[in-house]
């Protein structure tokens, strides 16, 4: 077992490198095009796949197994999944997209990209390096520890920052890239209120709906949920019965914006999973921000009465 980090802004974990199928050629490449793979794919493919889940840039994995066609079998310890592996998510994803753990950053603190998308460069304001760097990422700050009051107001005076601009390691490039403070903020040191998870989510709004994706570029229902408590500092599960599980429940009629709604058909688990926006009043039903493949995409509406229909209740993350 070796441990390594993704070095690509978003990396796509696998079942089975086996039921890759043509179109997800963009998705495996050594520098993957994830724009270009959702071009590739029909809905159909975009919502039925063998995709698993996805990383993102810098995000720890342990490598089980080696292949000598370029496939790894991994587990990654960030997204819980009990049902299937104790240590993290299990599947397999392209060695190309894996490297070394960037060094120890020495106690700086870590940041998380809160853009939708960013663009590592070579040097302040210089070449770009990694474009497609996306929201929730986590970066390590390179050199001096970056100040805790880091914010997209700050203008980058703090640590390390040059005309705000801040360098932070990447796995497998051994001189630090450089990242916009604008973009970046520290990791949430304190458990988000239901408000603050409901206007992360509503960024997401109009993603298109990607079975297992974990990006403003495709995402699936508990990829959304997901993201958003990272972005905040909050690791869940990632899978939606993992997710409902973790999160204690709450009474009907208590569930307030920012909960999560789960859903099961009878005697099955939970398959689906969305954030409340606003609980019923008694004349209308709830409101509903979710990833929905039916809709083929991220959307905000009322909660239809075929999917109230499998309601098993509220949690509170």
């Amino acid at each position: 077992m070796t441990p390594a980090a993704v070095r690509v802004p978003v990396a796509t974990v696998w079942s089975s490198p086996s039921l890759v199928r043509p179109s997800d050629a963009a998705a495996v490449r050594d520098d993957p095009d994830l724009a270009a793979w959702m071009l590739a794919m029909t809905p159909d493919e975009q919502t039925s796949s063998a995709v698993v889940t996805q990383l993102l840039l810098g995000d720890p994995v342990t490598v089980d197994e080696v292949r000598p066609d370029g496939w790894a079998r991994v587990v990654a310890p960030t997204q819980a999944a009990p049902t299937l592996d104790p240590r993290g998510y299990p599947g397999w994803m392209r060695t190309s997209h894996l490297a070394e753990p960037a060094l120890d950053d020495g106690g700086g603190g870590a940041l998380v990209v809160d853009a939708l998308s960013t663009t590592l460069v070579d040097a302040p304001a210089g070449r770009p390096v990694l474009p497609g760097v996306v929201l929730g990422t986590l970066l390590s700050p390179a050199g001096p520890a970056i100040s805790p009051a880091l914010s997209p107001a700050s203008g980058g005076a703090s640590g390390g920052a040059r005309g705000g601009w801040l360098p932070v390691q990447v796995p497998g490039r051994p001189q630090p890239l450089w990242a916009r403070t604008a973009d970046l903020a520290p990791v949430p040191s304190t458990p988000p209120t239901g408000a603050e998870a409901l206007a992360v989510a509503r960024r997401l709004l109009g993603a298109v709906y990607v079975w297992g994706g974990l990006s403003n570029l495709g995402i699936d229902c508990s990829g959304l949920v997901h993201l958003t408590w990272r972005r905040l500092g909050v690791r869940l599960p990632r899978d939606a019965h993992d997710q409902a599980a973790a999160a204690p429940r709450v009474a009907p009629g208590t569930e307030r914006p920012g909960d999560l709604y789960c859903f099961a058909r009878p005697g099955r688990r939970v398959h689906h999973v969305a954030v409340v926006v606003t609980p019923p009043d008694g004349t209308t039903p709830p409101r509903i921000l979710h990833a929905s493949p039916g809709r083929h995409g991220v959307v905000e509406e009322p909660m239809a009465p075929d999917r109230a229909a499998t309601l098993t209740g509220a949690h509170r993350p």
